[in-house]
């Protein structure tokens, strides 16, 4: 699982850097707050019904389990997915053949160490070029799982450790030798 966070890691960090298509009020893996101190009630889902949700969410905390910070499902990722999948159309058509596929299987009543081995059967089929719903829907949903981490506040801040636009009495010294 380390292994696995270290890579998502490392996407994260690339994605973070680049362009992203959402206003930064409509990632929902950011922090929400309704009064002062107190969380803000969960957004209904806009994409999914609620097998589908949970569905979501499972495969979800799969990518990226808790550890020694919270991981997808702590961070809100799944609302972050509805969001992104409701905004278009050809996404969730392959989100939803994908957990159409995973419905199939009875996914949700399988142990872990079988639903991690499905979904590492897939991530192996996709990542040799496979073109089939479910590596089409393994993909859109790794990368949207990594998306959402990694812009929230858990991900950028706790698990990154992103300390934002800090004010420096110096610059640190470069130890690049061409600098």
């Amino acid at each position: 699982m380390a292994e696995r966070r270290q890579a998502l890691k490392i996407m994260g960090a690339i994605g973070v850097s680049c362009m992203f298509p959402y206003e930064a009020d409509e990632l929902y893996g950011q922090e929400h707050t309704h009064q002062e101190g107190q969380p803000a009630p969960l957004p209904r889902p806009k994409a999914f019904n609620p097998a589908e949700f949970a569905l979501v969410s499972r495969v979800a905390d799969l990518i990226i389990p808790a550890t020694n910070t919270p991981g997808a499902l702590g961070a809100g990722v799944p609302f972050y997915i509805d969001s992104v999948v409701a905004a278009s159309d050809p996404l969730l058509a392959v989100v939803r053949k994908g957990l159409e596929w995973l419905t199939g299987l009875g996914f949700l009543k399988l142990t872990e160490g079988q639903q991690i081995a499905v979904l590492e059967t897939i991530s192996k089929n996709a990542d040799a070029g496979g073109e089939g719903d479910p590596e089409r829907f393994w993909r859109a949903i790794k990368a949207m799982t990594a998306d959402g981490y990694y812009t929230s506040k858990i991900g950028l801040r706790d698990e990154l450790g992103y300390k934002g636009n800090t004010v420096l009495d110096h610059f640190p010294e470069s130890t690049i030798r061409e600098h």
